[in-house]
């Protein structure tokens, strides 16, 4: 499958320019778009809250996306590199024509889904660490850290998307799929579900 990944930011600007792009690139290579995705979104929202999270759930190996420039599929280097990376893991294709970037199963790509995990890495254990850091400093602080013991909280990541989920599950959408839409695991959903909508 050939996907055409078009963003733009803002309703002022149009999808056309990448459209006429990509089909362009598509003529001079031989390629036909067997599907589009087009969104007017800002870059800085995560994928689960973009289009583009659907098409990288959809997308399977031997796939290939074809979009303008990397800046496309996100504003900041660490999210297009964990969206790279995710790509490339599952042997999705990835070409960029602004940048001329060749995504895929050669060795180049193999050093930048290593640096990629590298960074990934990194970030989590620099997360890690500072958060260790702030607990012990609270500790030393005497805060007393964590939730009562027997307290339930109150508000849960899907308080509020209540209807949302029923009207998904009216239209047969899975729990996993529901989990991809609203930015959460499957898991959240079927705790949610056994515990608010059908406890």
């Amino acid at each position: 499958m050939v996907y055409g990944y078009i963003r733009v930011s803002t309703d002022k600007q149009t999808v056309e320019n990448q459209r006429f792009e990509i089909g362009q690139f598509c003529i001079k290579h031989g390629l036909k778009i067997e599907q589009w995705i087009e969104e007017t979104i800002s870059g800085t929202k995560l994928p689960e809250k973009r289009l583009l999270g659907s098409l990288l759930a959809m997308a399977q190996k031997d796939d290939l996306i074809i979009c303008s420039e990397l800046s496309r599929l996100g504003r900041s280097l660490f999210m297009i590199m964990s969206i790279l990376n995710h790509l490339m893991t599952n042997g999705v294709r990835v070409w960029t024509i602004k940048d001329n970037y060749r995504l895929g199963d050669n060795i180049q790509s193999k050093v930048l889904a290593f640096a990629f995990a590298l960074s990934a890495e990194i970030e989590r254990d620099l997360i890690s660490q500072r958060t260790k850091e702030a607990l012990a400093r609270r500790r030393a602080e005497g805060v007393i850290l964590g939730r009562p013991m027997g307290s339930k909280s109150r508000m849960v990541k899907l308080s509020g998307h209540e209807k949302e989920i029923e009207d998904l599950l009216k239209k047969q959408i899975s729990k996993s799929a529901i989990g991809r839409i609203l930015g959460v695991h499957r898991m959240t959903v079927d705790a949610f579900l056994k515990e608010r909508m059908m406890g």
